[in-house]
This record gives structure tokens, sequence and C-alpha cells, in this order.
């Protein structure tokens, strides 16, 4: 099937509900991880506070789990020759106990407490200003297009983007932390840029509604494919260099970005140029049938 053919060949509302059953997947997984933790997604130590320990890689993951089973252990990753562990809060004296049993069950450990960079009030007013940054969004692209439905349709692509990635982080294993936080906020503004770029040419030039997404998509999915293989080489350095040479470890901070970068980039090549491609032509063929109407 040609790129025509997925444009053109069928009804709009027929293709919509594609994108439509995958924000209502993403959202059943937030949804039952909400239910399951407290929170749509897991939240890594910058936002709950806790232990970060590194010791030395002598034993497998499993009996890594097993033996600080008493404690609330949340995380096992292996950065090289050496695991990092993630404790979730504890008070002085369980710290205290978890402290001696590390240092006595291995050399060369490394142990420190965090405390939550992102604070409960922090977080409730982040809860409060996003919606609020979506709805200046929208206004934005109305005052450019002067279309209340393009704007509501470039912000829904845009929300699209993060529910997605913010599900692929569930099925992942990806915790909340501030390189994901900053992933997310990328994707809200590249989500943008595309979906403006669709629908400048859709709207501001001349020809068929069909060529001008043609036109938009060549342009649009080049743009894509140079930043998602970017990242992928990124997220091949960050995962896998430490493998080839001993004397790297896993950028576990990076290599999280690039997990989250990865699939919000293809959920935006989705929303683009399946939801707002779709949405445009049912809009613009919604007024051309009214203008001819009114003649």
């Amino acid at each position: 099937m040609e790129l025509e053919d997925i444009i053109s060949k069928y009804p709009p509302r027929q293709i919509m509900l594609i994108p439509l059953a995958v924000i209502v997947l993403a959202l059943i997984i937030l949804g039952a991880n909400y239910l399951s933790t407290g929170s749509p997604v897991k939240l890594g130590v910058e936002f709950t506070g806790g232990t970060l320990a590194t010791v030395p890689a002598t034993e497998s993951e499993e009996a890594i789990e097993e033996s600080f089973a008493g404690y609330p252990l949340l995380d096992v990753r292996s950065i090289g020759n050496r695991y990092q562990l993630q404790f979730g809060p504890m008070d002085d004296s369980e710290y205290g106990r978890l402290a001696e049993q590390i240092n006595s069950q291995y050399d060369d450990a490394e142990i420190r407490y965090m405390g939550p960079i992102y604070s409960q009030a922090l977080q409730q007013e982040a809860l409060r200003y996003i919606p609020l940054s979506f709805l200046l969004m929208a206004i934005v692209v109305f005052i450019i297009f002067r279309e209340p439905f393009v704007s509501a349709i470039v912000v829904l692509c845009a929300l699209a983007d993060i529910l997605i990635a913010a599900a692929s982080m569930n099925i992942t294993g990806t915790s909340l932390s501030l390189g994901t936080v900053a992933a997310l906020l990328m994707l809200i503004g590249y989500s943008v840029d595309t979906d403006i770029l669709l629908s400048m040419r859709v709207l501001k030039r001349k020809g068929t509604t069909d060529e001008k997404i043609l036109g938009a998509m060549g342009t649009g999915l080049m743009m894509a494919s140079t930043t998602i293989v970017a990242v992928l080489a990124l997220f091949i350095v960050s995962n896998l260099l430490y493998l080839v040479s001993p004397g790297f470890t896993r950028m576990s901070i990076i290599a999280d970005m690039t997990v989250v970068l990865l699939f919000g980039l293809a959920a935006d090549v989705f929303n683009t140029w399946i939801t707002n491609a779709q949405a445009l032509r049912w809009y613009t063929g919604r007024s051309t049938k009214a203008r001819r109407q009114r003649r």
C-alpha cells in the first residue's frame, strides 16, 4: 500500500479510530499503574526520596534482591561491573542497619541518602500549571491560525504523545526522574513543532489537502527520521558501551531519557501524520462543503 492510499483512500473518521484506540490503551496502562501505586508512572528517587547504593557485582540480581528483602528495595540496575541499588524512604534506624549491612557485606561500596528533589508542594504546583501550559499553547496556536479546531487538535496530539511516552515508561520499567522529565518536556516542544508544520502547509498553501499533506509529510518524516537515528545512537552508546569496554559504565540518566524519547518520537510520527493529518482532512473537507452550500 502506497503512502497516497493511506492518506486519501480511507475516510478520516474511519482512520481516526486507530489513534483513539491507542490513546485509550495508554490511559488504561497509566490508570492501572495509578490504582496499584498511587502514581500514573513509577516515581524515581528524585520524587520519593530514598537511598542509592552502589556495590560490586559479585553475585546475581536475584541474590541481591534476596539479601535485601527486608528493606524497601525498589530497583536493582547493572552498571558495568557494579550494581546500583535504589531503596525507598526509611527511618534513621533502618537506614543505619542498611548501611551497616552493605559496608560489612561488600568492599568498596558507596551509599548515600537523597531527599526528594521534587517536594509534594512542587508536584502539586506542577499538576496545576501543566493544564495551564496546554491552554496557553492552544491560545498561541489559535492566534497563528485563527481556527479553534486546529488549536484543539494540535494540543490533543501533543497530549497524546506525552500519554503514550508515559505509558511506555510503565511498560519498560523506566521511572520518572530528572532526565525523563526533561525528555517529556522536549517531546511537547517537538510535537507542537511538527503539528504546526503540517497545519501551516495545509491551511496556508494552495492545492488539494491530500497534496499538501504529502508535501508536508516529506519534510516531517525527514526531520523525524534524523532525530530518531540520533537518539537511537545515543541509546546504544548509553546502554551498550560498557559491554564493549569495562572502563565505561551504563549512563542511566541518558539511557532512560532515550527510551522515553524514542517512544515519544514514534508516537509523534503516528499522531502528526495520522491523527492530525486525518483531522485536517475532515476539517478542510467540511469547510469546503459548507462554502459550496452557501453559494
